[in-house]
Formats: structure tokens, C-alpha cells, sequence
């Protein structure tokens, strides 16, 4: 598998939207992808393999008080086994996608925590191009309100083009 991309949320809805969007251009451009989505039963040891075998990772995240929500930072903690077995994430191209309830909703403080888990685990955490900088960056508040957020879809769309762009720099 190429890209693992991973829905943080405790339920489906806009940042799964977004992944997906995300691992779509990834597959336009010919890249193996598989979604994870932290709403679905599925074993931790499961989702540490598949960031194993990834070559990137893509995180996604719901803006819980500016911050991820609980089961997406136990999964971030329990990483730490990854870490003191030979650091298995070293090397990996990482990206981050953020959605909260309005356009200002703290989530530049959920892809700083993303971006920080990734850096720590020394993985390289790549931009969306040059529209938001830090990754995707989107507003919806109910179900399925992202997909009208333009700039937001933009963002996302572009961190995929990145991500690819990068990994053609790196085979």
C-alpha cells in the first residue's frame, strides 16, 4: 500500500469526506490507498500494521475543543511501541486534514497536533501546496457540510497532490 489514510473521527461524516477526497487524488495518480476510519471495529495492533506497510500517512481529524478527539490521540499514544521498536514511522511522508465547525473553529491546533505526532516520530510532513500551507483545512458542522466548503475541498485536494508529488520524488 502506498497511502494510509485514517479518520480520526469517532464518527463517519466530514473528515471521513475528506480523507477520502484526499486518497482520491492519490489514486488518480496511480497510488495504492486503504481508509481506516477510527468509527469503524478495528483493532489497534490492525491499524499500527497498515501505517507499517504505508509509504505516507494521511490523518484526519474532527476539531474537538481545539483538539483531536480522545480515540484518535489513544491511537497517536499507543504509536510509542512503533517508536521504541526501531522507529517504524521514520522516513514517512505524513500530511494532516482538519475540519471544524466554522472556518475559525481551532483547526490549525488539531494539524499542529497531528503535524507534532508526526515529527516526533521523525516522519516528513509535507504542506497542501500553496493555498492553506498546512494541510486541509475545512468548516462543517453537520453531516456532510464540507463537501460546499470550496476552500476547504481545495486544501484537501491539494494536500493530495503533494503528497504524490513528494513520493515520486522519493521511488
Amino acid at each position: 500500500m502506498d497511502v494510509l489514510g485514517i479518520s480520526g473521527s469517532p464518527r463517519k461524516g466530514n473528515t471521513e469526506i475528506l480523507v477520502k477526497k484526499a486518497l482520491d487524488v492519490c489514486e488518480s495518480e496511480g497510488l495504492k490507498t486503504k481508509l481506516v476510519s477510527l468509527a469503524d471495529d478495528i483493532s489497534t495492533d490492525e491499524i499500527l500494521g497498515y501505517m507499517c506497510d504505508a509509504r505516507a500517512i494521511i490523518i484526519g481529524s474532527p476539531t474537538y475543543f481545539a483538539n483531536v478527539p480522545a480515540k484518535l490521540k489513544d491511537l497517536m499514544d499507543k504509536t510509542i511501541i512503533l517508536r521504541r521498536q526501531g522507529r517504524k514511522l521514520k522516513n514517512k511522508i505524513g500530511g494532516a486534514i482538519a475540519v471544524g465547525g466554522s472556518r475559525n473553529g481551532g483547526q490549525e491546533y488539531v494539524i499542529l497536533a497531528i503535524h507534532n505526532f508526526m515529527l516526533i516520530h521523525e516522519m516528513l510532513v509535507v504542506s497542501d501546496k500553496d493555498t492553506a500551507h498546512f494541510g486541509g483545512i475545512a468548516s462543517g458542522r453537520n453531516l456532510g457540510d464540507v463537501v460546499n466548503d470550496k476552500e476547504g475541498l481545495e486544501t484537501t485536494e491539494n494536500l493530495g497532490k503533494r503528497l504524490v508529488e513528494i513520493l515520486a520524488l522519493l521511488i
